[in-house]
This record gives structure tokens, C-alpha cells and sequence, in this order.
């Protein structure tokens, strides 16, 4: 069985939402970041971290690849060949180094920064998501899903983070980027992983 590791409401919402996808049992470890315990797992002392087995994976982008690679008889993955996982590789690089950038810039200087260094980052953040809502329209391209028909281990990471958007309330302004976070974020594994440990208490 998985071991999924990380505190709520963090990006160990993404790992558990992929293994209810996948359809994986999975036991929810609640650890707070930069705890003895994180640290014991990753020397950054970060989550979320995926234990399989011998195996420590961190990064949530990085173990939801891991999964859809351990179960790709379930679709979640890389088309086949290079240029599959090239495709993938360059959507998820996209998700957390543009789109999710100025989420996570937001955060930082709102709760997690020590007080002395936190400014005021919304206005920049705001401009900067509303720029990357731009280029996900345009990369989406009318598709359904990140990938095409399917849904995979990239809706499950751009559906996290357009959730993430919308707590915050930063404007989404494009009717298909809506409309493509509406169709993930309603699937029903979504709601199981959130009250399994992905949302908030």
C-alpha cells in the first residue's frame, strides 16, 4: 500500500487525488512541512512524499508521474514514444513553473515567509497568473483535457492548482480555462481525495 505523506490542504492533494484516479489504496500520513518527520523523508523537508515500498518520491509533479508511469495500463500517462513523454514533460514543466509560479509567490508572502521579509506581491501575482491563464487557453487549444481526449496526470496537477486559484480569488478570465477547470475539479475521485486528507480542516 502507498503512503502518501504531507499536511492539508498542501500539494498532497494532487497525489491523492491521482491515486483515488488510479484507483490505488493508499494510507494518508499527515506530517507538517519542515517537521522532524519531513526532513526524515526529504532533506528539504518538504511534502508531499510518495513511499513506496524501499521508495521515497517527492515533488508532487514528479510522483504523479511516477504513479502514471507504475499504472500505465490506466491512461493517466505519456502518449507512447518520445515525443509522448516530451509532450507530458513540457505540460507538467509548464504547470508549476508558469501557471503555478505566482499562486505559490502569493502564498509565501501571505502565510509562510517569516513577517520582516513578507511585501505585498498581489498585484504582480495577479498579472502574472493572468498571463499564464492566457497561454493555458491557448495551449489547450479547444482540447477537452491537457492531452487531448484523455485525462491524465496533467489535469490532475492544473486542476489542483486551478482550485488553488480560486480560493484565493484570483480572476480567471477565459471562459474555456473555466470551463476546462469546472470539468476536472467535478470528477467524483476528486471529492474522495479531498476528504481523505487533500482539503483543509
Amino acid at each position: 500500500m502507498y503512503k502518501a505523506v504531507g499536511s492539508r490542504g498542501s500539494r498532497v492533494s494532487r497525489v491523492l487525488w491521482m491515486l483515488e484516479e488510479l484507483g490505488q489504496p493508499y494510507e494518508f500520513v499527515e506530517v507538517k512541512l519542515r517537521s522532524p518527520e519531513a526532513y526524515a523523508l526529504n532533506p528539504s523537508g518538504k511534502v508531499p512524499i510518495l513511499i513506496d515500498g524501499d521508495l521515497k518520491v517527492t515533488d508532487s509533479a514528479a510522483i504523479c508521474v511516477y504513479l502514471a508511469d507504475k499504472h500505465a495500463d490506466k491512461g493517466m500517462g505519456a502518449s507512447p514514444g518520445i515525443a509522448g513523454r516530451a509532450e507530458m514533460d513540457s505540460w507538467m514543466h509548464f504547470a508549476q513553473s508558469e501557471l503555478e509560479a505566482p499562486l505559490w509567490n502569493k502564498l509565501r508572502h501571505r502565510f509562510l515567509l517569516p513577517k520582516n521579509v513578507r511585501v505585498d506581491v498581489g498585484p504582480a501575482a495577479a498579472y502574472d497568473f493572468a498571463s499564464e491563464v492566457k497561454a493555458l487557453d491557448r495551449r489547450l487549444g479547444g482540447n477537452p483535457y491537457a492531452l487531448g481526449d484523455r485525462f491524465s496526470a496533467v489535469d490532475v496537477l492544473l486542476g489542483d492548482m486551478g482550485a488553488w486559484a480560486r480560493a484565493g480569488r484570483l480572476p480567471i478570465e477565459s471562459e474555456s480555462v473555466n470551463a476546462y477547470f469546472d470539468r476536472v475539479l467535478s470528477r467524483p475521485v476528486r471529492a474522495r481525495a479531498q476528504a481523505n486528507g487533500g482539503a483543509m480542516k
